[in-house]
């Protein structure tokens, strides 16, 4: 028996997808999170696992890992203590930055202070040109210095970026160097090494927060590896990126800024692999958890990639799976602003001490308080009973919101439902409405321990008309990463004016990539058949800022892509343009910034789930319970055990079904069936 483990580790719980691939055997576990050490849950859930579901430790082949230690590490500002060595004159980019306003209508809101204090910015003496010619050598003197001021300091980790690396990084890896024989204990972030794109602000911040992480993932990763390697001794370990694929946990230790959107990228590829399943290729896909709820549009089953985010106020040049994520979680809190207005989130009372219907000490009002008031949660707990909930504790959290509204505490909690699914449809219109799309073209596939609960009243928001939930919704993050694929990616900047000679000068930076891919391959031990090669384009109009990022071609088998001629190179573009921005003018200029090459490699993955065609009738009601659905008081209102539900069901609302890792709620007048894939098709009621 060979078993595959996905664990994806949430704000309050941690997922477990495990599968066999000889028999097809799906095993499902969620345990609460452990935020002070997130590896202790893994490990503690991984034991429980196999012992629950007679796994030998032998026989699990990969364990893949959706991580937020990186993304928390931002947040909580507990990285470690980073240095920086520069261009001399350029110390101050960090905080000169572009200038612009973190908010616009806010005057008093500055940007988040640079993650290294002024005096470990340290300046070096050299000049390389934006041609990349060296114009100023290294002065040794100078990085002897630096390297002095650094091992003095305490530092803990050192990001290099010399102006222009990006086309000529001899002088970083010298750099590098003399700090790995002075200093071998600082950890060590190249610029031209993490991300060498052109934009030097956004890759100093890429690679300072690179170096952040790198003690605390250090710590983690190699803990990580240590438990995992005693527990399950024959398994491979992979960690997941924000680009939607898996990296070896080498890699993760030396880039650990890949990891910062981990989780949600999972999310979004599980959402394809299920849309696939489904034969739905336009999803949106609704991943509510505990803390944040993240939403991505899938388009011919193809999730956005893009290639530059904040995260927590600083800026990252990588890429990740296009995501846009808001506070919005079973978690998120209910409170009172100034103005006198009800809001929720984004402060999140996560996994400990949780919502106050968990009974661990939490005194605010959440969104899963109020879902309990509303009957929508069972009285028998979360986790198939094994967490039970206080409902007098959740009325009690709710009293002091409901008493100054002058509500009842069921309209009061249908307050702040409303609010968190507001927040939503703002984000989902941000992927959609805003950039030329209608939402009421694609199905709204909703997981996560939440997104089920609250997906009727999203999509009625929104006018989209149908809603998909997948078998185990609220562990797609983690049966995304069983279905992964091993994926690095590759870039070289320049600027090319795509005429004349231009087009060799990108076939050379396109074969220099190959070779880089090439060696990937063979260092990760991935046989030809089994790898893909996607190559990209990041073009524009000669005197425009911005870039968009153009497909050239994909082969698979070992093949090696092919370049287009300089005609169709312009004709790709041009559509791409005709796309976002409605025009095109076939006569201006086009010039080539970067080019990229994506590897990836195919992994054993786990099959579709799938069940034998069901009677007409439905099944048995497992038990009644009044919901409140809306302002008109409760309905007495069928509870279904998902687990009873097979292909060719059919429920018409109201109802609610409940399973292991997630509850949906059918209103009223929407009316569900299961599909051969065992997923719910639910057609809302508008």
């Amino acid at each position: 028996m060979s078993w595959l483990i996905g664990v994806d580790v949430g704000g309050t719980f941690t997922d477990f997808y495990a599968f066999e691939a000889a028999a097809g055997t799906v095993q499902l576990f969620k345990c609460p999170s452990t935020p002070d050490n997130p590896a202790r849950a893994i490990i503690e859930g991984l034991a429980e696992l196999c012992a629950a579901n007679g796994i030998e430790a032998g026989a699990v082949e990969r364990l893949s890992h959706g991580t937020t230690v990186a993304t928390n590490t931002l947040i909580q500002r507990r990285g470690g203590k980073v240095a920086l060595i520069t261009t001399e004159g350029f110390r101050d980019l960090l905080e000169v930055g572009r200038q612009t306003r973190p908010h616009m209508f806010d005057l008093q809101r500055d940007h988040p202070s640079p993650l290294v204090p002024r005096a470990l910015r340290l300046e070096v003496t050299e000049r390389i040109t934006a041609g990349g010619q060296v114009v100023g050598e290294l002065d040794a003197g100078s990085v002897a210095s630096a390297v002095a001021a650094l091992t003095g300091s305490g530092a803990e980790a050192c990001a290099v970026c010399l102006l222009f690396s990006f086309l000529n990084g001899d002088h970083e890896r010298r750099v590098g160097e003399a700090l790995a024989q002075a200093a071998p204990d600082v950890k060590v972030s190249l610029s031209s090494e993490v991300q060498p794109e052109f934009r030097e602000y956004e890759r100093f911040s890429t690679t300072v927060l690179n170096a952040y992480f790198q003690p605390v993932m250090e710590r983690y990763l190699g803990d990580l590896r240590r438990h995992v390697g005693a527990a399950l001794p024959a398994a491979a370990l992979g960690i997941y990126q924000s680009s939607g694929g898996l990296m070896s946990i080498d890699r993760a230790r030396r880039f650990p800024v890949r990891t910062a959107m981990s989780g949600p990228a999972a999310g979004a590829v599980g959402a394809i692999h299920c849309a696939r399943l489904a034969g739905r290729p336009n999803v949106i896909s609704l991943d509510m958890g505990g803390t944040s709820a993240d939403v991505c549009l899938i388009h011919d089953f193809e999730a956005g990639i893009g290639h530059e985010r904040d995260i927590a106020g600083f800026p990252v040049r990588l890429p990740m799976v296009d995501i846009n994520t808001v506070g919005a979680g079973g978690g998120s809190v209910a409170w009172f602003d100034r103005d006198g207005l009800l809001k929720v989130g984004p402060e999140s009372a996560g996994a400990d001490p949780g919502p106050a219907c968990y009974g661990r000490g939490g005194a605010e009002a959440t969104v899963t308080d109020a879902n309990f008031v509303l009957g929508r949660l069972s009285p028998d707990g979360l986790i198939g009973g094994r967490m039970r909930l206080d409902e007098a504790a959740a009325r009690a959290a709710l009293a002091p919101a409901t008493e100054r509204l002058g509500l009842a505490v069921e309209e009061t909690a249908l307050g702040v439902v409303g609010i968190v699914v507001a927040t939503m449809v703002r984000a989902i219109r941000a992927v959609s409405v805003e950039r030329g799309l209608d939402p009421r073209d694609y199905s709204l596939m909703a997981f996560g321990g939440a997104g089920a609960l609250h997906a009727g009243d999203v999509a009625r928001a929104l006018g989209i008309g149908e809603i998909l939930v997948p078998p185990a919704p609220g562990i797609l993050c983690a049966q995304g990463l069983i279905v992964s694929e091993l994926k690095e990616d590759f870039v070289s900047t320049d600027r090319i004016l795509l005429a004349g000679a231009g087009t060799g000068i990108v076939q050379a930076h396109l074969d220099g990539l190959l070779d880089k891919a090439g060696a990937w391959f063979e260092a990760e031990g991935v046989d030809p058949a089994e790898r893909t090669l996607r190559v990209s384009l990041d073009m524009r109009f000669v005197g425009q800022n911005f870039e968009l990022s153009v497909p050239i071609d994909q082969q698979t088998g070992g093949a090696q892509p092919r370049l287009p001629g300089a005609r169709e190179l312009h004709d790709l573009f041009f559509r791409v343009h005709e796309q976002h921005y409605g025009f095109h003018n076939p006569a201006d200029p086009v010039e080539v910034i970067n080019v990229r090459v994506t590897a990836s490699a195919a992994l054993p993955r786990a099959a579709a789930a799938a069940g034998m065609a069901g009677e007409a009738a439905p099944p048995a009601v497992s038990s009644r319970r009044p919901v409140h659905f809306d302002g008109d008081g409760p309905r007495q209102t069928p509870v279904y055990d998902r687990a009873a539900l097979a292909p060719g069901h059919v429920l018409a609302g109201p109802a609610v079904i409940e399973q292991f890792d997630a509850t949906t709620v059918l209103h009223p007048t929407d009316r569900l069936r299961i599909d051969e894939g065992l997923n719910m098709v639910i057609e809302v009621g508008l």
